[in-house]
């Protein structure tokens, strides 16, 4: 059985050879695996840093599109079972049949992303109001584009983007745009408005300037996704916390479990629907070493 393997942190993954699962139980599926998707989260636990990582060897991945034995296309996910082998067993409530009409690569490459904003504003939030305003920080991420759509989806009347690239916020559909500047403390925040609820997938200096400079009375609820900054650490003046009407929270494994995953993935693969194409390369597995470094704004797709 061919799978992809990473025998040593810091090393990319290269194809291998690996004896085929044993015959599934009772509470497991058997899928021929066809195509994974290569998340920000899939490269950061197969660089080890991750708190999922556990030990080489590791095999990356964490979700895919794939066929059972009975002939359905599927969708899975899970951190226990690593994704890029030809064939690998999943727990049943792991698994959702893929919907008529959704392309199985744009499922493979997407349904992570559409993931992280739909368990956000499910499971991280409490009481946003009817047509509540959103405000993305990293709108032009792979995972920012996808919440745009899925957020109208959840309830939002008003989607703000945030990013650096004015041209790429222009071009995906926002209620209103702020661009973010080189110095994260000279971002202008002042014309938002009130803002429900931030979705962050930057993290950083520019979460801190939000906390800062916001001027609302009514509540903002903060969630932290992701840190596209590279910055794990920020400092809050404890000050500053006692003067804003401010909720703070992440979300992630662990903030959320796999449980509350499995109760919503029927929810999150219909809204897929909803989500424009998104761009992809698709690579075969044999190839996998050398694409890997490769980070664009195509999100990277294994074919196995």
């Amino acid at each position: 059985m061919h799978q992809a393997r990473v025998d040593q942190w810091g090393k990319a993954p290269k194809p291998a050879e690996a004896p085929e699962p044993a015959a599934p139980a009772a509470d497991e599926v058997r899928i021929k695996v066809q195509a994974v998707g290569v998340h920000r989260v899939v490269r950061t636990r197969a660089s080890g840093a991750h708190y999922s990582s556990g030990d080489p060897p590791h095999v990356p991945g964490m979700d895919g599109i794939g066929t059972t034995e009975d002939g359905r296309t599927v969708y899975w996910a899970s951190f226990d079972v690593g994704a890029m082998s030809q064939y690998i067993n999943v727990d049943k409530r792991r698994v959702r049949e893929l919907p008529a009409g959704i392309d199985p690569l744009q499922a493979a490459a997407i349904t992570n992303p559409a993931m992280s904003s739909w368990m956000a504003i499910k499971s991280r939030t409490s009481d946003l109001p009817a047509d509540f305003t959103a405000l993305i920080l990293g709108a032009t991420s792979a995972s920012g584009r996808v919440a745009i759509p899925l957020l109208r989806v959840l309830g939002a009347k008003k989607v703000i983007g945030a990013a650096r690239n004015e041209s790429a916020l222009a071009g995906l559909g926002l209620d209103a745009t702020v661009v973010v500047q080189n110095k994260p403390e000279e971002t202008d925040f002042s014309k938002l408005g009130e803002v429900d609820v931030v979705l962050d997938y930057v993290y950083g200096p520019l979460a801190v300037h939000l906390f800062r400079t916001f001027r609302q009375r009514a509540p903002m609820q903060y969630v932290h996704v992701g840190g596209l900054s590279g910055e794990e650490d920020i400092s809050l003046p404890g000050a500053l916390l006692r003067s804003k009407n401010l909720t703070i929270r992440g979300s992630g494994p662990g903030a959320w479990g796999m449980q509350q995953v499995a109760a919503s993935l029927d929810d999150i693969l219909a809204a897929l629907k909803h989500v424009p194409e998104q761009p992809v390369k698709v690579v075969q597995l044999t190839d996998v070493e050398a694409a890997w470094a490769e980070e664009g704004n195509e999100r990277l797709v294994v074919s196995m």
